[in-house]
């Protein structure tokens, strides 16, 4: 595994440009913060929404036999940009460790349940 960040590109401390990982590509669903009964976790509190987003992730990777460090590149979409340090705070912790994805930020205008503050897609490369 690597990753490159080009000399010119901005350098951030939250993602990395590129992250080169051996294996299987996997696509899985967006994860929300919703729990095993499909109940949004954390109404109206980014912070609680991170959390149960990035434990559905971890339950996510142990279903494929993954790890973080498996991740390769995230696209968070949420519905307010201000939303942001909480996000990261939540990342950083998620892949504390490891080598952090690449990573996309989109803000929209909804989510599939309107009290959905932020959905994490993710590129996973599964070992062979």
């Amino acid at each position: 595994m690597k990753t490159i960040n080009p000399a010119g590109l901005k350098q951030q401390t939250y993602y990395n440009h590129v992250k080169v990982r051996p294996g299987t590509p996997i696509f899985p669903t967006g994860q929300v913060s919703w729990d095993e009964n499909g109940d949004v976790i954390g109404e109206g509190d980014i912070d609680a929404q991170v959390a149960q987003t990035y434990k559905n992730i971890g339950l996510l990777l142990t279903g494929l036999g993954a790890t973080p460090d498996d991740i390769v590149k995230t696209v968070t979409y949420v519905t307010d940009p201000a939303f942001a340090p909480a996000i990261h705070r939540g990342r950083l912790a998620f892949f504390d460790g490891v080598e952090l994805p690449a990573s996309t930020f989109i803000h929209v205008a909804g989510l599939a349940d309107p009290k959905l503050l932020l959905e994490i897609d993710l590129v996973v490369m599964v070992p062979a």
